[in-house]
C-alpha cells in the first residue's frame, strides 16, 4: 500500500500557452461568445414576442436558442477568464460543476433535435392533424420532459464521477472540464464510468438517434410527392436546416465521447471541444435565421416599431 495525496485543484492546458496566441484567442472568442448570446436572445426574443411566430416550430427553436445560449455559457466565460488571467487552474468543485451542466445541456440537445424532428414530421406527412397532434399542451409537455430528463441523466454521471479520485497528473488537455478528461486523468480505475458512459449514453444517444433520423425517410417521400416547386423548396427549406444542426451536433459528439482518445489526437480532441462547446452554439441560430423568412420578417417588423 502507497499514501496518495488527492488533488483538489486541476489544470485546464487550454488551446495554447503562449502569450500573443492566448490574446488573439481571447478576442476571437469572446466575439464568437457575445455574438452566440446576442443572435440567440433575438431568436428567442422574437419568438417570445412576435405572434406570428407562436407556433410548434418556433417553440422548439427558442428552446435551443435558450439551449445554445446555456450550452456556451458552461466553458466560455471560464475559458475566456484563463486566458485573460494567463491561469489554468481550476477547483475540483468547479471543474464537477462544469461536468453536469455539460452533460445536461447536450442530452437535452439530443432530445430536443428529436423532438424538432418529430414535429417536422408531423407538419409535412399529417398537416391537416398539425394543429391537433402538436397542441400547446403537448409540445410544453414534451419541453418539461426533455429538461428533467437531461437534469437526471447529468445528475446519474455526475454523482457517479463523484468516485474518482486524482492524485497524479492533474493537467486536463482541453478548455473546460468534461467526462472523458476526468477519466484520463484519475487515479481510481474509470471502468464503471465508462461502461457507464457507453451503455446509459449509447442507448440514449441511439434512441435518439433513430427519433430523429427515421422520420425524414417518411418526409422525403412526402416532399417528392408535393405538388409545386415552391412547396417543395419550403418543406426542404426547413428541413435542411434542421439535418445540418443534427448532422454538425452528433458528428462532433460522437468523435468525443464514443472515440478512444490517444496522447496524439490532443489536437483533434480539442478542435472537437471547440466545435461543440462554442462553434455550435453560434452556427445553430445562423443556420435556421439565415435561411428562414420568418424570422427575417419577425426582425423587421421589430426594428420598425
Amino acid at each position: 500500500m502507497r499514501n496518495l495525496t488527492k488533488i483538489i485543484t486541476l489544470i485546464l492546458v487550454g488551446l495554447s500557452d503562449h502569450p500573443p496566441t492566448m490574446n488573439g484567442l481571447f478576442v476571437l472568442f469572446l466575439l464568437i461568445y457575445l455574438m452566440t448570446l446576442i443572435i440567440n436572445l433575438i431568436i428567442f426574443f422574437l419568438v417570445l414576442t412576435d405572434y406570428h411566430l407562436h407556433n410548434p416550430m418556433y417553440f422548439f427553436l427558442s428552446n435551443l436558442a435558450f439551449l445554445d445560449m446555456s450550452y456556451s455559457s458552461v466553458s466560455g466565460p471560464r475559458m475566456l477568464f484563463n486566458l485573460v488571467t494567463k491561469k489554468q487552474s481550476i477547483s475540483l468543485p468547479a471543474c464537477t460543476a462544469q461536468v453536469f451542466f455539460y452533460v445536461y445541456f447536450t442530452c437535452s440537445e439530443v432530445l430536443l433535435l428529436s423532438a424538432m424532428s418529430y414535429d417536422r414530421y408531423i407538419a409535412i406527412c399529417k398537416p391537416l392533424h398539425y394543429t391537433q397532434i402538436m397542441s400547446w399542451r403537448i409540445c410544453s409537455h414534451l419541453s418539461v420532459i426533455i429538461w428533467v430528463f437531461g437534469f437526471i441523466y447529468s445528475l446519474v454521471h455526475t454523482l457517479c464521477s463523484l468516485r474518482l479520485s486524482f492524485c497524479g497528473p492533474n493537467s486536463i488537455h482541453s478548455f473546460f472540464c468534461d467526462l472523458p478528461h476526468l477519466f484520463q486523468i484519475t487515479c481510481t480505475d474509470p471502468t464503471i464510468n465508462i461502461v457507464l458512459v457507453f451503455a446509459l449514453g449509447g442507448s440514449v444517444g441511439l434512441t435518439a438517434f433513430l427519433f430523429t433520423f427515421l422520420p425524414y425517410v417518411r418526409i422525403i417521400s412526402t416532399i417528392l410527392h408535393i405538388r409545386g416547386k415552391t412547396g417543395k423548396l419550403k418543406a426542404f427549406s426547413t428541413c435542411t436546416s434542421h439535418l445540418l444542426v443534427v448532422f454538425i451536433f452528433y458528428g462532433s459528439i460522437i468523435f468525443i465521447y464514443f472515440v478512444p482518445t490517444s496522447t496524439n489526437m490532443f489536437g483533434i480532441n480539442k478542435l472537437f471541444s471547440v466545435i461543440t462547446a462554442l462553434i455550435n452554439p453560434l452556427l445553430n441560430p445562423l443556420i435556421y435565421s439565415l435561411r428562414n423568412n420568418d424570422l427575417k420578417a419577425a426582425f423587421r417588423r421589430a426594428l420598425n416599431h
